[in-house]
């Protein structure tokens, strides 16, 4: 459907932190573009913050796993009666949440088949893969983002810091799955190094990552544990303060780089074809790009399958703070 015909749009993705952020670049260009349109936006209620401040959008819908909560949200979707609805989330809920809405549905096409074939067979259909924000805007005919990168609005202010904000580093150690996470030890080290060199280290995660950041603080001289209980928000504030961020292939990571915050990132046992690498930012990605068992998985995985962690041990602390060093001054 050409866009200029559309007065209400539907776009769909329930999860996860990361994707929700990467679907902001598609948001926002469709507004630019098409003002009048009315974009509502559906996603699992935990993710509200990610996009409650949005100016882009005019209408969150919260969907609820329960049934009963599943028939109020299609009574919704029927009720709004939109001309079109972009399904970016392209599974068997999101497929069973439309399935009444007589609006035309376009969905992201998905790269199952060239994925299963690079992680399994090693063979590489995805080398010019589109990073995931273009790729969601192919779902539109003809349609280019523009070139902002990712949003993420917050109402939030940090009150922790009265440091030098120019010394201040972020480190967000945590990952869903422990093949994309760098190591613990290797984040301390790092973290001494940079206190060493007259730097703040500040560190970042949610509820999950609690007791990991409380762990590499307790090795720490000077750090200041900002983890907290999934408030994505205070989170985004507090990021802002920083001169860079160290992170691993996570939410987090492209929750600084929504709100513009320089990031070396680390990526194990995921690689870049799959498309979620930083996103119209300044960033560095750090990986063992010589390993022939990588990609081992798409998502992660809870433990190496081959039992050397290459991926992530080859990445050393001096070589992260070395490529800081370089990355600062360019």
């Amino acid at each position: 459907m050409n866009l200029n015909k559309v007065k209400k749009l539907l776009i769909v993705r329930l999860s996860s932190l990361g994707d929700i952020l990467l679907t902001t670049p598609l948001i926002r260009t469709i507004k630019k573009k098409y003002p009048d349109i009315e974009t509502d936006f559906v996603l699992r209620k935990e993710y509200y913050d990610l996009l409650k401040l949005n100016p882009y959008i005019n209408k969150i819908h919260l969907f609820d796993h329960e049934e009963s909560e599943t028939d109020k949200f299609e009574s919704a979707i029927q009720r709004n009666k939109y001309d079109l609805v972009i399904d970016l989330q392209n599974n068997i809920r999101s497929k069973n949440l439309l399935k009444n809405c007589s609006a035309e549905i376009v969905s992201l096409k998905k790269n199952n088949i060239k994925k299963f074939l690079l992680i399994h067979f090693k063979i590489n259909k995805l080398k010019n893969a589109p990073p995931i924000p273009e790729k969601y805007a192919r779902t539109i005919k003809d349609f280019e983002l523009d070139n902002e990168g990712l949003d993420l609005f917050t109402d939030k202010n940090s009150f922790y810091f009265d440091a030098d904000t120019t010394k201040l580093i972020g480190l967000c150690p945590g990952a869903k799955h422990f093949t994309k996470m760098w190591s613990k030890d290797y984040f301390i080290e790092l973290g001494n190094l940079l206190e060493q060199n007259g730097y703040q280290v500040v560190l970042f995660g949610g509820k999950n990552d609690k007791q990991l950041c409380t762990e590499i603080k307790s090795e720490l001289s000077n750090t200041i544990d900002l983890s907290n209980n999934d408030d994505i928000l205070q989170t985004a504030a507090d990021m802002k303060m920083c001169k860079t961020i160290f992170c691993n292939d996570s939410g987090l990571m492209h929750t600084a780089i929504a709100v513009k915050v320089p990031v070396i990132a680390f990526f194990g046992s995921t690689v870049r074809e799959f498309g979620f690498t930083p996103y119209k930012s300044k960033s560095v990605v750090l990986e063992n790009d010589k390993l022939s068992c990588r990609p081992c998985s798409h998502i992660g995985r809870s433990k190496c399958p081959k039992k050397h962690f290459k991926c992530m041990l080859d990445i050393s602390p001096q070589l992260a703070y070395n490529k800081l060093k370089s990355f600062i001054i360019t």
